[in-house]
């Protein structure tokens, strides 16, 4: 697979990344090892995680695997901070010391010394300036070789990177962690182009649309789907109503036409849209998974990215044409 830069920064990843949020609840520590095998032997090296995800059980899983399935460091694990489920209640904690205790947890259950790339998961209410001197402490103690930020908006964005910026020997930020897809293109009207001007790489989340760019609500919601769990059916509903069933067919029949899935189409869009580093597939299946990675050495014809960009919402200024 090939690799990218995240942003400006020296990181290097793989230009699809693996997402692990239903790990540990949806999929099973056997699964997951199946999964990790197929991403790496595609030449698969970005993992993304999160304290929060299965109550860190995804990272427990993700430790297991380590020097089994995979070196440690041929991976880039990414995780994040700040956010948890506490009794049904979502409590975001964006302050120093709630950090920090979030990235020891995270690297013991992971049984590593560092991440490559720590992220603060949410905005909080705690100062910004609190929020981001942890991640400099994270790096300066070798906890963290990289970070980042995740569901920050515009001005959010452009505020966390340019406190960063201002002072000689503060951490420049490396990424943003946005949802990002046919289905989901909010980020372009202010995320990206502050992105952009900080010189900060993306990372899709749900790049094929919570899994409805994939065709399979098309004609009702399959029981073994998320849209039927009762975890997560609020998730996809969303993306049932409205334009939606209108973008879904149009990423078929492109699909039909290329010879291709609707999962590839939408992805591919994504995977080359500009500022994009890597999307995070969330497959929980191993064929889903490989449906994904076969997507490695295409490309869609600039006239069918530009008519589902027409479909979605409009023009994407600066489509990429190269890697």
């Amino acid at each position: 697979m090939k690799m990218r830069h995240v942003g400006a920064s020296g990181l290097q990843v793989s230009r699809l990344g693996l997402g692990t949020l239903s790990w540990g609840r949806d999929v099973t520590a056997a699964r997951a090892r199946e999964l990790l095998s197929t991403f790496v032997a595609a030449g698969g090296t970005l993992v993304d995680t999160a304290a929060a995800y299965g109550a860190g059980d995804a990272e427990r899983i993700i430790g297991t695997l380590l020097d089994t399935v995979v070196a440690r460091e041929e991976l880039v694990i990414a995780t994040k901070a700040g956010f948890r489920v506490d009794r049904g209640r979502r409590v975001v904690d964006t302050s120093r010391g709630g950090l920090l205790r979030d990235l020891e947890a995270s690297l013991d259950r992971l049984g590593t010394d560092y991440v490559d790339l720590w992220q603060v998961h949410a905005w909080g209410s705690t100062p910004l300036e609190e929020t981001l001197s942890a991640l400099d402490h994270a790096v300066s103690q070798g906890m963290a070789r990289y970070v980042g930020i995740c569901n920050f908006v515009g001005w959010q964005t452009a505020r966390a990177a340019t406190w960063q910026q201002a002072v000689p020997g503060r951490i420049p930020l490396t990424s943003i962690q946005v949802e990002y897809s046919l289905l989901a293109r909010r980020a372009e009207l202010e995320v990206l182009p502050a992105a952009r001007e900080v010189s900060l790489g993306l990372l899709p989340w749900s790049p094929l649309g919570r899994g409805v760019l994939t065709g399979k609500y098309r004609n009702g919601i399959p029981r073994d789907s998320r849209g039927a769990a009762d975890h997560f059916a609020w998730f996809v509903e969303p993306y049932l109503e409205g334009r939606s069933p209108q973008v879904v067919e149009a990423v078929a029949h492109a699909a039909t036409g290329l010879g291709l899935t609707p999962a590839q189409v939408a992805l591919l869009w994504v995977r080359d849209a500009p500022g994009v580093s890597s999307p995070l597939l969330g497959a929980r299946t191993v064929p889903q998974l490989e449906e994904c990675l076969a997507v490695e050495g295409k490309k869609l014809p600039l006239e069918i990215a530009t008519a589902l960009d027409d479909v979605s919402g409009g023009p994407l200024a600066s489509r990429a044409t190269t890697d």
